[in-house]
């Protein structure tokens, strides 16, 4: 028993051998695995966009039978969505109509989450709003910027931007995805990991990231709330600038003795200073002289 025992371990330790690096890709768990091509997700989703049939080609065209959400709501946009095709450039797309009785100026939250499992691989669906009167002509459209925010929820984890309608005519919303959106990237604060043949879990976690738009993803809209804003205010759209380094802040920020411009200001106070007490200390008392009777 215990003969038969070994000698299935051998056998199985020799296959294992055998098969090589195929075996050993397979016992790697899919999380640690490094994706093979990082730009083969965001390929297939444009292929697949370019093969699907546009319904629309004008804004009249929509259907605003959907109200805009009183909060920030999550959609899914891909492969059996609706598809537009706005001045050659096509797009998956949502629209709704806009509550009558908000008063303007209110502001709309607009979130995408990334595409992928790895950073590298990811990509973002980056929203274009477009809003329509009555009438479904446009009276403001805009490209909406996206900034990075990591909260302590999913929903307050993304890429997130607003947009304000000001304007009394605004009835309806249009959100797609322009040609110019989707061949543009978002600042990712966080770098993706780095593999290496040697070590294939190996992580780097320094430098900054742009993380590409792509045609596809989920997207969250709705009236701004709290949560959104708060993720808004708090979001990192740029890098930011290089500084002098904490012990140049820390002069700036806090006069101390000896400090930066405190010190030159002393010792120039000081080289004032003494030339007057010298004389003061130099100088001759001046003679008393007492009668004496």
């Amino acid at each position: 028993m215990r003969s038969r025992l070994i000698i299935a371990t051998a056998l199985l330790a020799f296959t294992v051998l055998v098969s090589g690096c195929h075996s050993v890709k397979a016992l790697v768990p899919p999380n640690l695995r490094a994706p093979e091509d990082s730009s083969g997700g965001l390929n297939q989703a444009k292929q697949a966009l370019q093969q699907a049939t546009p319904c629309c080609t004008t804004f009249a065209d929509f259907s605003y039978q959907d109200a805009l959400p009183w909060q920030p709501k999550k959609f899914a946009l891909g492969p059996g969505s609706m598809v537009a095709n706005l001045n050659g450039d096509r797009s998956y797309f949502l629209s709704f109509s806009l509550p009558r009785e908000s008063q303007v100026p209110y502001r709309v939250a607009v979130k995408s989450e990334l595409n992928g499992r790895w950073l590298r691989a990811s990509y973002l669906f980056a929203p274009t709003v477009v809003v329509l009167d009555e009438a479904f002509q446009p009276i403001d459209s805009k490209d909406v910027g996206l900034c990075e925010h990591m909260g302590w929820t999913d929903a307050t984890s993304g890429a997130f931007g607003s947009v304000d309608i000001t304007d009394k005519r605004a009835r309806y919303l249009v959100l797609y995805s322009s040609a110019k959106q989707q061949s543009s990237s978002t600042y990712w604060e966080q770098s993706p990991a780095a593999f290496s043949a040697e070590a294939p879990v190996k992580m780097a976690a320094a430098g900054s990231f742009k993380v590409p738009h792509g045609p596809d993803g989920t997207v969250w809209i709705g009236m701004m709330d709290k949560s959104f804003q708060d993720a808004v205010n708090n979001a990192i759209c740029a890098k930011p600038e290089q500084g002098n380094g904490v012990l140049s802040t820390l002069r700036e920020a806090i006069p101390l003795p000896g400090l930066g411009n405190n010190a030159s200001k002393s010792d120039a106070t000081k080289a004032t200073a003494s030339p007057t007490n010298s004389t003061n200390n130099d100088a001759t008392p001046p003679a008393t002289t007492s009668a004496k009777g």
